[in-house]
């Protein structure tokens, strides 16, 4: 009997040691550090058909004929001719059309787009062209959205005639109203019979209900996706194609401004780094370049921050040593000038700078508020700090409101880092970008990363980041929930902590060359995946302070003792409301005590949980059920200042409670 007793005795103390709360002592009254504005936001790289082929709305692929292959993206047939002596001296090729021989032989061109064209039915497209008709009279050339594989009778489900009549290049524009939904459609132009030989340069269509509705406009959702994240920090234009690699396909901002039919083609590196997912038709048309880019971040209400070369090629295609492929100390200053120039750009008076004049030329005479400038992109060796010091040197003379940020190099531990951290804290930048693309291991023990940064150094923007399954590199739930774990420990150091954008940002279906990725599209539709969803609940509820949430005395970062839990809080101080960020990263449910000082005992407060889950840790969004796996919101009600609940196994949980 003895026996018996002792051991239901440890039953009963087991048991009340599983069902025992785990009390996370919270001071509302305890305002920390300001949470910056800019502490959640989006990385743009052109990778994975971001650009041309996904964000920026043109359907037509090389519209100037300026591919190496001058005819990669089209089919021509009929007496048709590539010149390239055309209007536009960065682009100079356009194709000449003439009489095919016969009356019932055509000359023409058609276009297959990215992947084909996607068209929704009753929607309306511009189509525009550079022409003219070089040996005088008139041509009329049939304008056709087409359905190559219809089984019906009519390929051309759309047609308009353009009418060319005069010898000097002219733009020429109609629209087109799809009388289908195509997601796999072409644009098709034929010079009609009896027509004058004709020149046509530059063809282009775009949705007419772009973003905004601007004619060199952005894909509607997808900018509409970014839009509501509410980004506080828009970082362009990417990382690796900054650096090329090489120095001529680096990005040069320079040629992504002014008129878009004049700026030049450039080679997209991702076309070739993976031979395993090699696109050999992957350029960018610099249609989306900084101005636009700009004009998105003043959409959006987010600081921009533009990325530039610091004349260092990629590193991990050409080593760190001084070569061809990265710039002598002695050749930067174009480099340097670069950079300032955009400041200008960006800032400058039209009165007293070319650059700024071209910014105001180009419908924008107010400034855009450039802050901050990103020097190099993941550097790493004696070779960056060297390089970096002149741009420093210049800019901060020149631009000293202008803050700079460096980086740690391609990896979030190491040698590399550990050099370059104290570099970047000598030399002063007042930022420095950390990457990190990690398995959940990683994940799972990094809550306390940011605890013990040295609080008199450069501030931290974690620039890229992404949670890559061990084995799963997709976008799965858990890698999701593992990512929401990480960024209770920025949040909670936001005194540090000023930076953090989520990478890569855009993929389409077919053309990807990594992933995950953030936001995924076909020629039709798009899918938030479920990182989307986490980096939205942090960017939409991010607060305007730290307040202290500990559990014995302790952040709650998923340490041994805390069972996978890993949580942050904060508060907003114009509405006094009080946000709670609860990640259980474990296999089992856990019981968690909200002990809310500075709230009342006695009065009753109105409250919402926000809860985050999914049924397969594996799951995730797809283009066919987009919404599978989101966050659902529900009302409560808390009775004084103590609230308690069960927290499910992998589960996000975000409490909001008025104050």
């Amino acid at each position: 009997m003895k026996r018996l007793t002792t051991t239901l005795s440890a039953m009963a103390l087991a048991l009340c040691v599983c069902a025992q709360s785990h009390q996370f002592d919270i001071n509302t009254n305890k305002v920390g550090a300001p949470v910056q504005p800019t502490m959640y936001g989006i990385f743009f790289e052109d990778i994975n058909y971001a650009a041309d082929g996904g964000l920026y709305g043109e359907l037509v692929k090389n519209r100037s004929f300026e591919f190496p292959d001058p005819y990669m993206g089209w089919n021509v047939f009929g007496n048709i001719q590539l010149k390239n002596d055309g209007p536009f001296d960065k682009n100079p090729h356009y194709v000449r059309l003439g009489y095919s021989g016969h009356n019932d032989k055509f000359s023409g061109l058609e276009n297959e787009g990215y992947f084909g064209i996607g068209y929704e039915n009753g929607a309306e497209y511009r189509f525009s062209v550079w022409a003219r008709v070089p040996e005088g009279g008139e041509a009329n050339v049939r304008v056709m959205l087409c359905d190559p594989a219809t089984m019906g009778e009519r390929q051309q489900f759309s047609e308009q005639t353009v009418k060319v009549n005069s010898k000097e290049w002219k733009k020429y524009q109609v629209v087109l109203k799809a009388g289908k939904t195509v997601n796999k459609g072409t644009l098709r132009l034929m010079l009609a019979r009896n027509s004058a030989v004709v020149d046509l340069e530059h063809i282009s269509l775009f949705p007419v209900d772009t973003w905004k509705g601007r004619e060199n406009g952005m894909r509607k959702d997808l900018a509409q996706a970014l839009a509501d994240l509410h980004p506080g920090v828009f970082r362009f234009p990417g990382g690796c194609i900054v650096e090329g690699t090489d120095l001529d396909t680096r990005y040069q901002w320079k040629n992504s401004v002014g008129p878009v039919e004049n700026r030049p083609l450039n080679e997209n590196r991702w076309h070739y780094t993976f031979d395993y997912r090699f696109f050999p038709d992957y350029f960018q048309s610099y249609g989306l370049g900084f101005f636009e880019y700009f004009q998105l971040c003043e959409d959006f209400g987010s600081e921009a921050l533009p990325v530039v070369s610091v004349g260092l090629s990629c590193e991990f295609q050409n080593g760190d040593k001084m070569s061809n492929a990265h710039v002598p100390l002695d050749q930067l200053q174009p480099y340097i000038d670069d950079v300032i120039d955009l400041i200008e750009f960006a800032n400058g008076d039209p009165a007293k700078n070319k650059w700024a004049k071209l910014r105001a030329d180009m419908g924008h005479p107010e400034p855009f508020g450039l802050k901050f400038v990103a020097i190099g992109n993941e550097q790493w060796g004696e070779i960056y700090p060297e390089h970096l010091q002149p741009f420093l040197d210049q800019v901060r003379k020149v631009h000293p409101e202008i803050k700079i940020i460096g980086t740690s190099g391609p990896d979030s531990e190491g040698k590399q880092f550990d050099y370059l951290w104290p570099e970047m804290k000598r030399m002063k930048a007042d930022l420095v970008d950390e990457h990190f693309y990690r398995p959940e291991s990683w994940f799972l023990a990094q809550g306390n990363r940011y605890d013990n940064y040295d609080r008199k150094g450069p501030k931290v923007f974690a620039g890229e980041y992404a949670c890559h399954g061990r084995g799963k590199k997709w976008n799965h739930f858990e890698a999701a929930l593992l990512e929401a774990a990480f960024m209770t420990g920025m949040e909670r150091n936001a005194d540090i902590v000023h930076m953090a954008t989520y990478a890569p940002l855009f993929a389409h279906i077919e053309g990807w060359q990594w992933r995950p990725d953030m936001i995924w599209y076909d020629n039709l539709r798009s899918m938030r995946s479920c990182s989307y969803y986490v980096q939205q609940m942090f960017s939409l509820n991010k607060g305007s302070n730290v307040i202290p949430l500990t559990m014995n005395n302790k952040p709650v970062a998923g340490n041994a003792d805390q069972d996978g839990l890993f949580a942050s809080a904060v508060v907003e101080k114009a509405t006094g409301e009080v946000i709670v960020k609860v990640v259980n990263t474990g296999d089992k449910a856990q019981e968690v005590t909200l002990n809310l000082k500075g709230l009342k005992a006695k009065v009753t407060y109105d409250a919402s949980l926000t809860a985050y889950s999914a049924d397969n840790m594996d799951g995730e969004n797809t283009l066919d059920q987009p919404t599978k796996y989101v966050p659902k919101t529900s009302s409560l009600k808390i009775e004084g200042n103590t609230y308690t609940t069960s927290v499910p196994a992998k589960t996000f949980y975000m409490f909001k409670i008025k104050k």
